[in-house]
């Protein structure tokens, strides 16, 4: 179940209405979402964010992981038309086969969580350094996976299309907006931050046009200044590259494009070193993007994004 999306439901159903890959129930999970019950959105969650613990765990441990019952998983695969949760992991199981996938994020992640506990009281607090070296490791390795180079390709694409850029993050994702404000200019391509200082988020907003895109940035909780600007974005005619943590993200569920970004957690901290890779990542594929331009002899120039 690849990870950055163009959100556009694709992929089709076999002849007996069920979803026939784990693209396709990918994007039945997200056609249905709104009508199901909130424990039922709860798995659904669980599995459009968590597709390797749903195809290798137990129905007990993915019960307790996505804080529901083994029987509301069971509901979940019957409302879409399986006839058990059985047959829906063998499609998800049958997909990791098939992307000769070793063992999930989610589990090395939960294993890498439990050996914590215990690193700091046998090696002190040196071993810190370890711990968030290697959480880090991890999730840049998961993002790389995920966003893949067909989703950066496609990303680059829409803000090279774009007439302006636009940059909307708050809070903890701040500073990959502010990032992009700064570089995604020396690439070539004219760029606004939306910040709101001083009550001018409304001014900041009215400014996106038709020809626009908005890259927003948000993470669970899904700061609601940040969705609001994927709305006005969305109503003025823009399309919206949204840089997130769940296909079921608020600011998602509006985007174009959505890259799908989990950072790493050591000891209660998030990172943002996976959300700086992918930014830098975006700048320098537009920068290359705007030479070819040039050397194709369409107006545009590059600059130092460091």
């Amino acid at each position: 179940m690849t990870a950055s999306q163009d959100n556009a439901p694709e992929a089709a159903a076999d002849g007996d209405g069920l979803p026939g890959s784990a693209d396709a129930l990918r994007d039945m999970i997200l056609a249905r979402y709104d009508g199901m019950t909130k424990v039922l959105q709860q798995v659904g969650r669980y599995v459009l964010d968590h597709p390797e613990d749903m195809a290798l765990l137990t129905l007990n441990e993915l019960a307790e992981r996505s804080g529901t019952q083994p029987s509301a998983i069971v509901r979940f695969a019957k409302a879409l038309g399986f006839t058990g949760a059985g047959p829906m992991q063998r499609l998800l199981r049958d997909s990791l086969i098939a992307q000769n996938s070793a063992l999930g994020y989610s589990e090395r992640v939960h294993q890498f969580g439990a050996a914590v506990e215990d690193s700091v009281s046998a090696g002190g607090i040196g071993a810190l350094i370890d711990e968030f070296a290697e959480g880090d490791i991890m999730a840049l390795q998961n993002t790389r996976a995920m966003v893949g180079r067909e989703g950066l390709a496609n990303a680059v694409a829409l803000i090279a299309a774009a007439r302006v850029v636009h940059v909307v993050g708050m809070r903890r994702a701040f500073p990959v907006a502010a990032y992009l404000a700064y570089a995604v200019p020396q690439a070539g391509k004219p760029t606004m931050l939306v910040d709101g200082v001083g009550g001018l988020a409304a001014q900041q907003l009215r400014a996106i046009g038709p020809d626009d895109v908005l890259i927003a940035i948000s993470y669970h909780s899904y700061a609601p200044e940040t969705v609001s600007a994927v709305e006005a974005a969305c109503a003025a005619g823009a399309k919206v590259l949204a840089i997130s943590d769940s296909l079921l993200s608020p600011i998602a569920k509006r985007a174009a494009q959505t890259l799908l970004v989990r950072e790493s957690e050591v000891r209660g901290f998030r990172s943002l070193s996976s959300s700086l890779c992918l930014a830098q990542a975006l700048v320098v594929g537009l920068a290359y993007d705007q030479q070819r331009s040039v050397a194709a002899g369409a107006p545009g120039s590059g600059g130092d994004a460091s």
